[in-house]
């Protein structure tokens, strides 16, 4: 993607919404993006999109449908919790 492809993409957003990066496509986490830093990698210009350095610039697990769309797979559901067994005492009471 080219930082040409990433304007015309944000262009149909709301300019007023947060932005947030996702990151781990397969357990994604929501990060806020607090730079843009513009660099050189082998000769090539290169800007990078970068989370901030607080400690809370992770926000935690992405909503489902964005995780279903980063991963191109289905909702990924936690089994059903079972009822707890209770322990027997010795005397069988």
């Amino acid at each position: 993607m080219t930082v040409g492809d990433l304007i015309d993409l944000l262009s149909a957003c709301d300019r007023s919404v947060p932005v947030r990066l996702a990151m781990n496509p397969f357990f994604p986490m929501a990060h806020r993006l607090t730079q843009v830093v513009q660099a050189e990698e082998k000769r090539q210009p290169i800007v990078y999109l970068a989370e901030g350095q607080d400690p809370d610039s992770q926000l935690g697990p992405v909503p489902p449908e964005v995780a279903v769309a980063l991963t191109r797979q289905g909702p990924v559901q936690a089994p059903p919790r079972r009822a707890r067994r209770t322990a027997r005492r010795a005397d069988g009471q």
